[in-house]
């Protein structure tokens, strides 16, 4: 079975406790506490003597590895070490795949390293980078020349993502003010968190509201005045966060049953939708005349029918007459504002 990427680094790890000579028969212990420092530091995970047992193992006798490791064990010493002096695993490098995978996969954790709740991984994903040797410094953007990612913006309400989360685990009342986007006034709020969600580099609080008895979804950068409450609650058996969007496109979640939709696409438009589909209920059927016919079940939500506006001449709703008469109201009173 081929090695994940978290035991490779372990290997490595382990690889260079062997080979110090200044530290020379390093125990199960001292290995074990190495790959605990490295990988995690003092705030991570822990790591169980049996995992070095069994990485010392992979080391000796996994084909696929092809390390082959002449790894011994001194009982005049009481630790390991190689028996061919000159022996390293550094020798043998990952390919070219590995190491490109774990490179973005570091680049697209460190751009979230500002935001609160992430921050206290930023040493951990450092030392993996560079125990890698894939870059010596986490800002090094000579890359840049060669890869661009997707920069997520500076928002307000991050500072929210962290107490809340607290609330969500412990199971604790939170109460806020919340901010009317029409009018800019502050309405308190108390309920019971149970989800947080991002959409489009924005975070949501999924809650209870009791006054309404109800699912309510409040926008994290609107909230002020959060406070995490010592008062605890009892979920509610219905609350599912893995079903709770599973027909919505977007943040919006509506009390009414998911309905099918039918789009005829033109063969551009069905090309993208076929690379990137909008839903895990999208279907595609291609058509004699080269378009797509594309079938959705879900709700009829805002964020839907923003979408669909934004794929203008391309796209045209077949039905439900319902979503058919409200982009068309839409485009109608867009194009009053041009006449």
């Amino acid at each position: 079975m081929p090695a994940n990427k978290y035991a490779l680094l372990r290997y490595r790890i382990i690889d260079r406790c062997i080979s110090n000579s200044a530290k020379p028969f390093p125990t199960k212990e001292d290995l074990r506490q190495a790959c605990e420092d490295a990988l995690y530091g003092s705030d991570g995970e822990n790591i169980s003597e049996s995992t070095i047992e069994k990485d010392l193992w992979a080391m000796r006798n996994e084909n696929d590895l092809g390390f082959h490791a002449p790894i011994s064990y001194s009982k005049a010493h009481k630790g390991y070490f190689y028996t061919d002096e000159d022996y390293s695993i550094s020798d043998l490098s990952l390919n070219e795949i590995d190491l490109d995978a774990l490179n973005f996969a570091a680049d697209t954790i460190m751009q979230f390293r500002n935001i609160p709740i992430f921050s206290q991984y930023e040493n951990a994903i450092e030392k993996i980078v560079s125990r890698l040797k894939i870059s010596p410094d986490v800002n090094d953007r000579s890359s840049d020349r060669f890869i661009q990612f997707e920069e997520a913006p500076e928002v307000k309400g991050l500072e929210h993502l962290t107490p809340l989360l607290e609330a969500i685990r412990e199971r604790k009342e939170v109460a806020f003010e919340y901010e009317k986007f029409s009018d800019g006034s502050l309405k308190p709020h108390r309920n019971h968190p149970y989800l947080l969600k991002e959409y489009r580099n924005r975070w949501y609080l999924i809650a209870w509201e009791a006054e309404k008895s109800d699912y309510r979804t409040y926008a994290l950068d609107r909230m002020k005045a959060l406070q995490v409450k010592k008062k605890t609650f009892e979920t509610h058996s219905d609350f599912n966060s893995d079903r709770f969007f599973e027909h919505s496109i977007g943040i919006t979640e509506i009390d009414s049953e998911p309905v099918r939709i039918v789009l005829n696409c033109n063969q551009v438009r069905g090309k993208y939708l076929e690379s990137q589909p909008i839903h895990s209920s999208q279907r595609i059927t291609w058509l004699e005349d080269g378009n797509a016919e594309v079938t959705l079940n879900v709700l009829i939500t805002y964020e839907l029918i923003a979408e669909l506006l934004s794929y203008g001449p391309s796209t045209r709703v077949v039905e439900p007459l319902q979503l058919r008469d409200r982009l068309q109201a839409t485009l109608e009173e867009n194009l009053a504002q041009y006449l």
